[in-house]
């Protein structure tokens, strides 16, 4: 039907719209805001270029570890759609009949296709819809957005320790730090498989990285001994972060064809951009 095709190609182009958001506010938050924190603690500390060179190593850690997590626990014809279409085009054209004297049998065969045909159709029209499996990606997300979350937790619980005026105003910057990214977060996991409603619990259930988070800040020694301790999860989850927009959206875009839409795209993804500098700058 070429209405339903019109409407499927808008809520495609829409959801590529804001999988575009997604990469660019994934990539202002690693590069505005996750790494420039993790060089800022080690400047502090007085650390040498070694300290330096060990970001980066956590940063390649965290995408070395999303490869890997993501090749192990890859469902089973996740990637099998790349030769799909050489493989039913060879078949095909074994299938193809070897007998084409006879137009009466060739009319005969064709009336028993079309009747087969038209019993598959109605016992796919009387099934359930088959629910789409998600994605490992969407997971992969998720463990991402937990693990940033406990770095958000615990600088709350280090500015609560400080003074409750400072713990307030750093609470205000990442709940608004976290609204494009919790933007671009729902559209990666609608792209992996989930639906609106499981995506909205995931996003919640994630949530809970900031508790824990808090809850080690304010039961650690110092803040500055919690810090420590888990400086290394800052460059780990920018790997991570660097992966999911690299790797499992970019692909999906760069398969767009129309010059429009791959405009719109940049915007979009430019507008992620900004909005992380926004926020890092009002933080």
């Amino acid at each position: 039907m070429p209405v339903n095709s019109t409407i499927a190609r808008a809520s495609a182009n829409r959801l590529k719209l804001l999988l575009s958001f997604a990469v660019g506010g994934l990539l202002g938050d690693v590069f505005l805001h996750l790494l420039p924190e993790a060089w800022e603690h080690l400047d502090k500390e007085g650390h040498n270029h070694d300290g330096h060179m060990k970001v980066g190593l956590w940063v390649l850690g965290g995408i070395i570890s999303f490869l890997v997590i993501e090749k192990i626990f890859a469902k089973e014809g996740e990637f099998d759609h790349i030769g799909d279409e050489d493989e039913t085009e060879s078949d095909s054209s074994l299938k193809e009949p070897k007998n084409t004297n006879s137009t009466d049998s060739l009319r005969q065969r064709e009336t028993k296709d079309n009747s087969k045909k038209t019993e598959t159709t109605d016992k796919s029209s009387n099934n359930p819809p088959v629910s789409q499996p998600i994605k490992v990606s969407g997971y992969l997300n998720l463990l991402a957005n937990v693990i940033d979350n406990f770095t958000h937790g615990l600088a709350i619980g280090g500015s609560f320790v400080v003074s409750n005026k400072v713990g307030a105003i750093t609470t205000f910057a990442i709940l608004l730090h976290e609204v494009p990214h919790e933007v671009g977060d729902f559209a990666i996991l609608l792209r992996s498989g989930f639906d609106r409603w499981k995506a909205a619990k995931a996003q919640v259930l994630t949530s809970s990285g900031v508790l824990v988070g808090t809850l080690t800040a304010l039961t650690a020694e110092s803040a500055q001994a919690a810090g420590e301790r888990t400086a290394w999860i800052l460059p780990f989850t920018s790997g991570g972060f660097i992966y999911i927009a690299l790797v499992t959206v970019v692909p999906d875009l760069l398969e767009e064809k129309h010059g429009r839409e791959s405009v719109k795209q940049v915007i979009c993804l430019c507008a992620g951009i900004c909005s992380m500098a926004l926020v890092s700058l009002i933080h």
